[in-house]
């Protein structure tokens, strides 16, 4: 009897770890997508639900072209229903202009990389919008810096969120600002070394190649098409990386800049089809691509004269990048002239840069701010 009482602290300790493991393999959101392609003269929306016996079941519906905007377009997640919500599709999309008024309020974040639930904790803790994904930012302005895709397992529900945001914030005088980065240039031309497995074959179930999924006839593929390199909004210039002294060099306007680059988004990969070589210098890796470039923080850096000369061109107080994380992050550099807001939120550090009235915040998912 004794040994019994004894072995129960062991076995209860048994019963646990084995919870825990379920519990485990049961985690994660079952439910992908959806997508939402154009075929044929119709819009065909695939999903990925949970399936019987714990698998995964494709479903495909057809509608007609007319009136897309009356057709609900329902993101889900098996593992947390309460956070599943509706995006209405837009009727038209054009794409963004280069530069904006300064807002009174200014949330930048970047580097999602498909990690829903930091990006739905930081906008519900920052006051961006409410638990109903409702916008609650007024008139201020969200942006993202680049990264929307890769290591996350949350990809599409992270863009359809910002997707149905972007329309919320208009209503109310505010903006949400989507700006590219290199995962998501990578997963536009076909780079998709860091894309995770479960893609590809919810792809193949839903009978697509994953490339289909992003192409320029489907809703997300046009909505990121229609998103700029860098943009200008107030007093800061905000982009994914960095712009490189040989762009500076090149001496062109924004607009001049988003528009000679967006015809490429899809083609990164292909340098032979640039015929403008001076548009490849914005693709061309760590040299001095936009969207690759970490010469504020690696070596060779970038000097605070070439800063100076990047905000003396575009009539800018500051640089907002990601990209590139370091132990300092969120923060300022080059006697605050360039603001790195790149931490690894695959780690749990879920940190972002908030401008309000007239000061810099570093905020997380408790919202408190510390001074920047």
């Amino acid at each position: 009897m004794m040994m019994l009482f004894r072995m129960m602290p062991m076995l209860a300790a048994g019963l646990l770890f084995f919870n825990v493991n379920l519990q485990a393999q049961q985690a994660g959101n079952k439910n992908d997508g959806p997508y939402v392609l154009y075929r044929g003269g119709a819009m065909v929306i695939s999903r990925i639900e949970p399936g019987k016996d714990k698998g995964a079941q494709a479903v495909t519906e057809r509608y007609p072209l007319k009136g897309k905007d009356k057709v609900p377009v329902v993101v889900r997640f098996s593992d947390h229903p309460g956070w599943d919500f509706t995006v209405k599709l837009q009727t038209t999309l054009v794409n963004e202009p280069s530069e904006f008024r300064q807002p009174d309020k200014l949330l930048a974040l970047s580097d999602i990389e498909g990690e829903f639930e930091a990006l739905r904790k930081l906008l519900l803790a920052n006051r961006v919008m409410d638990e109903h994904y409702n916008w609650t930012f007024g008139k201020g302005h969200l942006v993202i810096c680049g990264d929307l895709f890769d290591r996350g397992l949350d990809v599409p529900a992270t863009i359809w969120l910002l997707y149905k945001l972007e329309q919320d914030a208009k209503t109310k005088g505010g903006y949400l600002h989507t700006i590219l980065g290199n995962h998501d240039i990578m997963n536009l031309s076909g780079d998709v070394r860091y894309v995770k497995e479960k893609y590809f074959s919810n792809a193949k179930l839903m009978g697509y190649d994953y490339m289909e999924l992003y192409g320029p006839d489907t809703e997300l593929g046009r909505w990121l098409r229609s998103k700029n390199l860098v943009e200008k909004i107030g007093d800061n210039l905000c982009l994914h990386a960095g712009v490189a002294p040989e762009i500076n060099k090149l001496n062109m306007s924004l607009k001049q800049i988003n528009e000679s680059c967006r015809p490429y988004y899809d083609k990164a990969k292909k340098p032979d089809l640039f015929a403008d070589k001076t548009i490849w210098k914005f693709f061309d890796g760590t040299k001095s691509s936009l969207f690759w470039y970490r010469g504020y923080f690696h070596e060779p850096k970038a000097t605070e004269q070439e800063v100076d000369e990047t905000l003396s061109l575009y009539k800018v107080k500051r640089i907002i990048v990601g990209h590139t994380i370091t132990d300092t992050n969120v923060g300022f550099y080059y006697n605050g002239k360039v603001l790195g807001i790149d931490v690894n939120q695959h780690k749990g550090h879920h940190e972002g840069a908030l401008y309000n009235q007239g000061k810099w915040y570093k905020v997380g998912v408790t919202g408190a701010a510390g001074k920047l």
